[in-house]
């Protein structure tokens, strides 16, 4: 009996484990893998395997059964997951539904979850910025959150490996507030958005209009051939999966890659319920699982484990994992473990006409659009507000079909459409929030979820800054827009609630003090050397960047270091 104990721990021993197989999880595993490293991967819904998973991503308009609209009664009983621009008949295979797996909303919260192989990163809206020194250098300034632990320097080499890898279009800009990267030939801009660029370029010396940098092959190189990927077809479905591997995920990229090195085990239906801690050890030694159809609780056991379980479920799973050692939730002697929670602002919305241009016309499909980087608060303070927001832009001319008629006039209205008589041109804030202490994360005391474990309570809420910075956006874009001559420029405030920018960051965040942070500069617990944590959590302040990039850069340093420490024994 006692050689099959052994024999079974044995079978639930790896050299590492990886929670989560999103993004950032998806990048742990490939490089723990591709250094030699006995890799377990848990995630916690079912496996979705590139292209054979992907059920509707060549399906036409006409073929479904909705006309890929969300059923009345579907959206009655998802109204959280309903609000999402990304869910309807096409994709809804890929989002949680909201009874499926509770929350607690202590303030209004909009959790929006991808549960299954490579998590979001079949969702994601696949824009990657750097951040700049200024960003880096945010917290200090201000002194608002705590000061990062590193700087652009410490990541910039980081940003580059993982850029080649992924594949990110874009332009050399050379601007100080964006860094540029390793980039493919970036997407084109129409006619109105290069006449804005030009009219921003003359009125302004700050600001820039820049082509936006996503995560597409516009001309794949080697190392994305080598993947199976193939170039961008354009077909702007890229939320349903795509089976050409044109944008990065990790069903496409890392997961396959890893799996490669025959040193890749990968278990769905795993919810991971805690971190075990040694007390004698002085460190973690495995993971305890949820089995998510058996409700069996399994323990698995490794030298180093890197929780990417996104953000907010990261924060859930440390504050379950309790010990005499750590009561209040494993590495938590700040007692800061779920708080300073931050998010981007995305209520704002700004349109408006361009009668310019009417010889010209919008053809054919683009995953991508120009972007406005942070021009406030970037290099000093000068608002009444703190940090700032970027935002995105762009100009289409649409056409329209008269459907007035009937019969032959009918048919005649709709196979001869005629343009309209003006641009729409559009931006939404990006705006940055403020980590604060009454933005937190908590176990509820007593609901759980169908696997038995505590619910997550949400407590997360705009402040006045959010409010400012929004009126800021307003006036700032109008006069942008009124000086390139745009017309009937109308601003919207949709006060919707958090959570539906999907960029939950913070609640284990990176420090200097291990009594102000959970996280040292490599992304390890202060107190528990051997967990690492390179997702949302560990944000220390949001900046106003799609923050993908940067986790994707986060885990490739982390794995590095990790690697090297364990190698050496100090781990």
């Amino acid at each position: 009996m006692s050689n099959l104990n052994i024999d079974s721990v044995k079978n639930r021993t790896f050299d590492a484990i990886v929670v989560g197989s999103g993004i950032s999880g998806g990048w742990a595993a490939k490089e723990l893998t591709g250094k030699g490293l006995h890799t377990l991967v848990l995630e916690r819904g079912r496996e979705v395997k590139h292209v054979v998973d992907y059920p509707t991503t060549m399906m036409q308009p006409w073929e479904f059964e909705h006309r890929n609209q969300i059923k009345k009664e579907v959206k009655d009983a998802n109204p959280i997951v309903s609000k999402c621009y990304a869910f309807y008949e096409g994709t809804e295979q890929f989002f949680v539904k909201d009874a499926e797996h509770p929350y607690v909303q202590e303030k209004p919260f909009d959790w929006i979850r991808g549960y299954q192989t490579g998590g979001k990163s079949l969702l994601w809206a696949r824009q990657t910025q750097r951040w700049s020194e200024y960003d880096f250098d945010g917290p200090a300034r201000d002194g608002f959150a705590v000061d990062w632990p590193i700087r652009y320097a410490d990541i910039a080499p980081w940003y580059s490996y993982v850029e080649k890898f992924a594949g990110i279009s874009g332009n050399k800009d050379g601007l100080a507030s964006l860094p540029d990267g390793e980039f493919l030939p970036p997407h084109e801009m129409n006619c109105v958005e290069k006449y804005f660029s030009q009219s921003v370029a003359k009125n302004y010396s700050d600001r820039h209009i820049i082509m936006g940098r996503a995560a597409h092959l516009t001309k794949p190189k080697q190392i994305h051939l080598d993947q199976g990927r193939a170039t961008c077809q354009h077909r702007t479905i890229c939320e349903r999966g795509c089976p050409y591997g044109g944008y990065f995920s990790s069903n496409a990229s890392t997961l396959p890659w890893a799996a490669k090195t025959g040193k890749m085990t990968l278990r769905p239906d795993s919810v991971v319920h805690s971190i075990i801690y040694d007390e004698k050890k002085g460190k973690a030694t495995g993971v305890r699982v949820v089995d998510a159809n058996t409700k069996e609780m399994i323990e698995y056991y490794a030298r180093i484990i890197f929780v990417n379980a996104a953000a907010l479920n990261t924060n859930l799973i440390l504050l379950n994992s309790t010990s005499n050692r750590f009561q209040n939730g494993l590495g938590n002697d700040s007692g800061l473990l779920g708080k300073y929670v931050a998010f981007h602002n995305y209520r704002a919305t700004i349109n408006a006409e361009y009668e310019g241009y009417l010889d010209n016309a919008t053809d054919g499909r683009r995953p991508n659009s120009p972007y406005i980087p942070r021009f406030r608060n970037v290099f000093k303070q000068e608002t009444d507000f703190l940090r700032g927001y970027a935002s995105g832009f762009s100009a289409d001319r649409y056409s329209h079909d008269d459907r007035s008629g009937l019969g032959e006039d009918l048919k005649k209205g709709i196979l001869n459409p005629k343009l309209n008589n003006v641009w729409s041109v559009g931006s939404h804030m990006m705006g940055e929030t403020i980590p604060k202490e009454s933005n937190f994360v908590a176990l509820d005391k007593t609901l759980v979820d169908p696997w038995g474990i505590p619910q997550l309570k949400i407590s997360v809420d705009y402040d006045d800054n959010d409010v400012k910075m929004t009126k800021d956006f307003f006036e700032q874009l109008t006069e942008m827009y009124t000086k390139a001559g745009f017309k009937n420029i109308r601003t919207n405030d949709s006060n919707r609630t958090p959570g539906l920018d999907i960029h939950e960051m913070g609640g284990v965040r990176m420090g200097k003090d291990p009594k102000t942070s959970l996280l040292n500069k490599w992304n390890a617990l202060h107190s528990c050397k051997n967990v690492f944590v390179t997702d949302g959590a560990s944000m220390t302040s949001t900046s106003t960047q799609n923050p993908s990039l940067t986790y994707m850069a986060f885990t490739a340093r982390s794995v590095d270091y990790a690697v090297k420490e364990m190698k050496k024994g100090n781990l």
